[in-house]
This record gives structure tokens, C-alpha cells and sequence, in this order.
């Protein structure tokens, strides 16, 4: 039977999002609340952990970020699982869980298995959790070659859907075998795209205009046609009746500056897709709705129209790209040049930052954001001098984490070692209570309250000494980060008045995590971390505020430490002195 005064904790996951989709996750939830009700034990919703389509292959999932946060902060002492594949599909990846969870003094339930100390359950362990992963890649493998064989011989099956002008049909409505339908009405607007761009030579955006002024719907219903999709359904080889398999592959997730708008910090699909060259697409026949011969000649004319139009400027363009987003809307900045009259009828070129939101054009002709754009030269020089004084002064990082320690009120005593002697006295005195108790000595009555007084001064003086040993470690952490930072000033501080556009971009990527820019505030939020890459829950980040007119940015700091939960040992062994004490006054 558990201690009525553990907290319990349950994860659950699903590997895809269909399986999310279609709710396969409600029997684990149902069988973890069931075995944590038999076990006595009350459950609390922050306390549950759920990562709906993300695979066990990676340990980046938000759900158990937030889980091993809140482990080594020591908020929960048992934790259920329905299996060790849900914990993590590799067999490395679940010994490193389960041997943190142990660290933090988190026991871990699994439904189907027990964890325990012998060899033969370790042994046990191991065993099924290099099954799990050689389970996953089987069915990995199987999966892709099966795919890789249908394609080749034909079978529509391995589309999985079909694109606008089609209807897929599924194998289970067709005996079996998949296959495409052609929409009758949404066939005849592809036939007339076609022709408008093979034989008319419309450019796509002209293509566009006439689809709205004519109030033809897409797929989805919007009035709306955005030109990469058009782009889209004339590349697409199905409408010449071969469709593509195999168009795009997976590979190693890109890095990148900040996750898309709307997007989590952790992707849900670990990976990135790659394009694949056309030669190595599998064609599978299917119904045609334009004749080859019209699909070769919009090719061409795709191809000479991209020829005569205005060569596109590659790479890296503006100081502070992929690194600007708005502050109301959550779209991207991005960079335009604008021409403005001087006086004398003379004209100066600027470039702004933008709101993507603010282009009415890429939503349907109304806007969804109305924040204004910034001139690039003043935000960039703002930012770089910004950056500058940082790294001249880095010591201004551990003065605002010293401020806000000491703007905590104190908990217990201030001395490590003086708790750890209060903490082993009151061990002791809880020890000989209990033993008077057995010898008779005192009555039950005087036992019990005083018993739980010195349980209750045990557990103050063991949360004041994990919280002045979690303040320590913060202090080594930070002596570490404000270290590595003196040397990476001392590095470039010499160079950074003379220090070209390319050196500047550089630096300023690598301390500068994300711009945020509101109507009359810009908001800098710095990454500074002990290492190169930040590793979980060791992040630290300075958030830099200016206030006021954007052409007269004043440099006022509001910095904002954000420190992961960092597990510091052992967590004090209270509750399971408890479980001892009362299994001894059980045996009386």
C-alpha cells in the first residue's frame, strides 16, 4: 500500500499524429488513473503528462521537458507509465530517464513491469527495451519497403491522398485497391489553368486574379488562391496522369532560429524533408485531366518565366533576418526597401522591417495585423549597441540575479552545514521517540503529536537545505556563464567597433535569441548559456527592454534570468524515513 502522502505523476504518449487524432491515447490515460486510484493515491491535473504525436525516438517532447522539470525540483515522488516504449522508444534513452528519475527520488511504475533492484528484473528491463526499438525499426523498415513496392508496381495506395481535380478513394471503398476519381467541376478549373498559362502565357499571379475575380473556390472553400499554389498544381505530374511517389525523404532536423509561428520550441517531427530529384520519383498511372503535351509546354513557359523575372538576391540580406517578430501578431519581419521624397523633389531608398500580417495580399486581401514597420538602420544600430554594451559589461547578468535572490524571502537557515546537523539532531529524536514508544516508555497519545512535530521541523529544515543547495548550484552555474561570457568578451571586444556586417550578423545571432516589436516597444531577448548549445533545462536568457520612440530607443534593462530546474543529488529521503517509521510501528 503507498503513502497517502506521495504525489503521483502519469506520462502517456502516442508516436503520430493520427494516432492522436483518433484518440488511441485514451486507454493509457484510463489504465494509469485506474492503477493510481488502487494504489491509494490522489492525482493532481498539473500532474499529468500527455505528448500526443511525437515519437519516442527523441527526448525533445514538451510534455517531458516540463515532466523532468518538475522531477528534479523534486514536485512529485511517483511516477507512472504504462509501458517502457512510451517512455522512450530507445533503449539508452530509458535508462538515462529512468537513472535521472532515480536522482531525483522519483520512483518510476511501469503498468506491465515492474522496476525492480535484482538482476533478473533489470535484466528484464533491458530486454524489452531493446526489443522496443528493434520492434520500432522493423516495423520502420517493413513499412518503407512495403510502400516501395506498391508504388513500383502501380498501386495507388502509397498516395494517401489526392490532390485538387481528384478524389482518393480509399482500398476499403474499392475492393481493396485504391484509386483516383476526377472531380467533374474542379476538373474543368484545372483544364482552364493549364490552358491560361500554356497558351495565353499568364504569369501565376495573373493566373490568381482571374481565379478570384471569377470567385472560384479552392479545395478548402476560401476565395483566396495563393500563388504557391498554383505553383503547385502546375508542377504536379498527376494531371498529366503519372503521379509522383517519392517526391521528398526525410532527413536530419535543420536548425533553426526560432520555432514558426505557433509552433512549440520542440518540433513535433524530429526531422526535416528533403527534396528528391525527379529522376528517382516512382510514376504510378492515374486518370489524366490535361494532355502531355500541354503539361510539357507549361513547363517551359514556367521555366522562361522564371527566366525573365527579376533575379532574386540570395542568402543573408538584412543584420538582424530570421531573428524579428512581431509582438501582437507572431509573424516574421522581413525586409522592403521603400522609396521616400527628401525634399527638392530628390528621393531616398530605406529599407524597413515589415509584418508579414500586415500584407493584405497574403491573406485574402484583409490584413491581420496593423503593426507598424521600422527602419532598418535604426533598429539594427539600436541592437548592435545594445549587444556591445552587453559584452562589456557582462558582470550586469550576475548583478540582476544577485538583486533578485536577494528579493526572495529567506527560507530556513542560512548556513548549509548548520541545517544538515539540525536535520541529522532531528532524525535522531524522531529515532528515540519511536524507540520509547516500542519500550513502552510513552503512551500514544504523547507519541503521535509528538512525533509529527518533528516530522513537520524535519520537513522545514529539509526544504530550507535543498533550497540553499539548489541556490549554490545556481551560483556555480552562473560563475560558469558569466566565465564563459568574460571570455567571449575578451575575445571580440577588441574588433567590435571594427568589426565588418558579416562579424556583426555572427555575433549577434550567437547571444541574441529573438527581436520582439510592438507599437512603441522593442523587446531583445538574449540566450546565454555555459555551453555553445544550450542543454535542457540549463538555459539562461536576459530579456533587454527599450521603451519610448523607436528613431530615439533608450536603453533601459529589464533583465530576466529564466533558470532550469537542475537536479542537485539525492532529494532528502522524508517521505521514505515516513514509510520506515510507520512499517516499524506496524510491527509492534
Amino acid at each position: 500500500m503507498s503513502d497517502a502522502s506521495e504525489r503521483a505523476a502519469w506520462y502517456a504518449r502516442v508516436s503520430s499524429e493520427q494516432q492522436a487524432e483518433a484518440g488511441t491515447i485514451a486507454s493509457q490515460v484510463e489504465a494509469l488513473r485506474e492503477r493510481v486510484v488502487e494504489d491509494g493515491l490522489h492525482l493532481e491535473s498539473e500532474l499529468e503528462f500527455i505528448d500526443d504525436g511525437y515519437s519516442g525516438a527523441t527526448l525533445v517532447r514538451p510534455a517531458l521537458e516540463r515532466l523532468r522539470d518538475l522531477a528534479a525540483g523534486g514536485v512529485f515522488d511517483r511516477l507512472y507509465v504504462h509501458s517502457p516504449d512510451r517512455l522512450a522508444r530507445k533503449y539508452a534513452y530509458q535508462v538515462l530517464l529512468i537513472d535521472e528519475l532515480r536522482r531525483c527520488g522519483v520512483q518510476v511504475v511501469f503498468l506491465n513491469h515492474g522496476v525492480g533492484e535484482t538482476a533478473e528484473e533489470q535484466l528484464l528491463l533491458q530486454v524489452q527495451g531493446m526489443v522496443a526499438e528493434y520492434e520500432r525499426a522493423k516495423i520502420m523498415e517493413r513499412c518503407r519497403r512495403g510502400k516501395l513496392h506498391a508504388g513500383r508496381r502501380g498501386s495507388v495506395n502509397v498516395l494517401s491522398s489526392a490532390p485538387y481535380g481528384y478524389r482518393y478513394v480509399r482500398a476499403a471503398e474499392a475492393a481493396g485497391e485504391a484509386r483516383y476519381e476526377i472531380v467533374a467541376e474542379q476538373a474543368q478549373v484545372v483544364r482552364q489553368i493549364f490552358e491560361w498559362v500554356g497558351c495565353h502565357r499568364l504569369t501565376i499571379g495573373a493566373v490568381c486574379k482571374r481565379l478570384r475575380e471569377k470567385e472560384i473556390p479552392t479545395s478548402t472553400g476560401k476565395l483566396w488562391w495563393d500563388r504557391t499554389v498554383v505553383w503547385a498544381m502546375l508542377r504536379n505530374p498527376a494531371y498529366q496522369g503519372q503521379a509522383a511517389y517519392g517526391k521528398t525523404r526525410c532527413g536530419e532536423l535543420r536548425p533553426r532560429l526560432r520555432p514558426p509561428r505557433g509552433a512549440s520550441q520542440q518540433p513535433r517531427a524530429a526531422y526535416s524533408t528533403y527534396a528528391v530529384p525527379a529522376e528517382e520519383w516512382i510514376r504510378i498511372p492515374v486518370p489524366a485531366i490535361v494532355s502531355a503535351e500541354l503539361y510539357e509546354v507549361v513547363q517551359e513557359q514556367l521555366e522562361e518565366n522564371r527566366s525573365r523575372a527579376r533575379q532574386r538576391r540570395r542568402g543573408a540580406r538584412h543584420l538582424l533576418q530570421g531573428l524579428v517578430v512581431c509582438k501582437r501578431c507572431g509573424y516574421a519581419f522581413y525586409g522592403k526597401p521603400v522609396s521616400l521624397a527628401s525634399g527638392k523633389g530628390k528621393r531616398r531608398d530605406y529599407v524597413y522591417y515589415r509584418c508579414v500580417g500586415t500584407d493584405g495580399y497574403r491573406f485574402g486581401g484583409q490584413r491581420v495585423c496593423s503593426n507598424q514597420q521600422v527602419r532598418s538602420d535604426l533598429l539594427e544600430q539600436a541592437v548592435w549597441d545594445d549587444v556591445c554594451g552587453l559584452l562589456g559589461d557582462p558582470q550586469r547578468i550576475e548583478q540582476e540575479y544577485r538583486r533578485r535572490l536577494q528579493a526572495q524571502p529567506p527560507q530556513g537557515s542560512s548556513g548549509g552545514e548548520h541545517l544538515q546537523r539540525a536535520i541529522d539532531k532531528t532524525k535522531r529524536g524522531i529515532s528515540r521517540l519511536i524507540d520509547s514508544y516500542q519500550d513502552g516508555l510513552l503512551e500514544k497519545q504523547e507519541f503521535e503529536p509528538r512525533v509529527r512535530a518533528a516530522r513537520e521541523r524535519l520537513s522545514r529544515l529539509e526544504e530550507a537545505l535543498r533550497h540553499q543547495m539548489t541556490e549554490d548550484h545556481e551560483r556555480r552555474a552562473l560563475r560558469v556563464v558569466i566565465g564563459r561570457l568574460q571570455d567571449f568578451a575578451d575575445t571580440v571586444n577588441g574588433g567590435l567597433d571594427s568589426a565588418d556586417w558579416t562579424t556583426r550578423r555572427e555575433i549577434i545571432r550567437a547571444v541574441v535569441k529573438q527581436i520582439e516589436i510592438d507599437e512603441q516597444e522593442v523587446r531583445i531577448m538574449y540566450k546565454i548559456t555555459p555551453d555553445g548549445a544550450a542543454p535542457r533545462g540549463a538555459q539562461r536568457s536576459l530579456q533587454d527592454r527599450w521603451r519610448g520612440q523607436l528613431a530615439v530607443v533608450q536603453q533601459r534593462i529589464h533583465a530576466t534570468l529564466r533558470h532550469g530546474l537542475e537536479s542537485v543529488g539525492p532529494r532528502p529521503t522524508l517521505r521514505r524515513r515516513d514509510r520506515e517509521l510507520r512499517r516499524r510501528l506496524r510491527g509492534l
